[in-house]
């Protein structure tokens, strides 16, 4: 590679990772994913990659089945399963170190399962409201439902990108990659929680009790109940699925996409709000109403 061609490629590599640190470019109205293809065009552009290249760098096992679990979160989202959820903890919860750990529970071990980008997403706003309603200084919690995502995100391949993407080279079984990384996840949840408190130490190390509240809750029982009962066999055949064959590469993202297309087709209330949230931060289309 001739030494301007390097330059340029370093020059565009640390340009558009400086973009996605700060989110935006200044003054154009470019966002993280914008960057990034822009970024990928300039590559192409100046030659360091060619057009078949770049497409086979794409990795769609990936792409599906993070398309899967985002449609799975959005449909946890439009039945209100996750405000039941913040519900029962605003319920059973009285102190601060409590709801703190609770929280990051949470937050946590949904990620492990349904991807560390959209739980954070979706639970951001409700712990937001619920911390709120109680009065207590959000910035700790929001805290812990940042890094509990990630760290959670750490015990299986359907965690967050990274993971699947390893998973998809390697052929690590589902249940062996949970095996060896679940119990880390765990110590860095255990770790995180104790960080939080001693760094807000006022906020937890108190007498004080949390003032009961109820949190408006919404859901779509029939709809909860069938989600649940399809994400529930999807994570039980994740952890049975062996792959044996190149042929069966696949095989978990077929289960994801087999379980949201099941799912969509025969439910009656898909809106707006389900293509936002199954692909919003990745750039995802809304779908009409059905």
């Amino acid at each position: 590679m001739p030494d301007l061609t390097l330059i340029a490629t370093v020059t565009i590599f640390i340009a558009t990772y400086a973009v996605v640190a700060v989110g935006k470019i200044p003054v154009y109205r470019i966002d993280r994913a914008g960057a990034a293809l822009l970024g990928g065009s300039l590559m192409l552009a100046i030659g360091v990659l060619t057009p078949q290249e770049a497409y086979r760098a794409i990795d769609f096992d990936t792409i599906t089945l993070l398309l899967g679990m985002m449609i799975v979160v959005a449909n946890l989202r439009v039945c209100g399963f996750f405000r039941l959820v913040t519900d029962w903890i605003a319920t059973h919860v009285r102190r601060p170190l409590a709801l703190l750990v609770a929280i990051a529970l949470a937050s946590g071990t949904l990620s492990a399962f349904l991807v560390n980008d959209t739980i954070c997403l979706v639970m951001t706003p409700l712990v937001l409201e619920l911390v709120t309603a109680v009065r207590r200084n959000p910035i700790p919690y929001l805290l812990a439902v940042a890094t509990a995502s990630n760290i959670g995100s750490v015990a299986t391949i359907t965690g967050n990108p990274q993971n699947i993407i390893i998973a998809s080279l390697s052929q690590i079984p589902y249940g062996v990659f949970a095996g060896k990384l679940a119990p880390v996840a765990a110590i860095g949840l255990v770790i995180t929680v104790l960080l939080i408190a001693l760094v807000h130490r006022g906020e937890f190390f108190t007498s004080e009790r949390l003032e009961k509240v109820a949190m408006p809750t919404h859901h779509h029982g029939p709809l909860m109940a069938k989600t649940l009962i399809v994400m529930t066999v999807m994570i039980v055949l994740f952890f049975l699925g062996q792959p044996r064959q190149a042929a069966e590469d696949l095989y978990r993202d077929r289960l994801a996409a087999v379980g949201d297309v099941r799912r969509l087709v025969r439910r009656r209330c898909w809106t707006r709000e389900d293509g936002a949230h199954a692909g919003g931060h990745r750039g995802g289309a809304s779908a009409p109403r059905q």
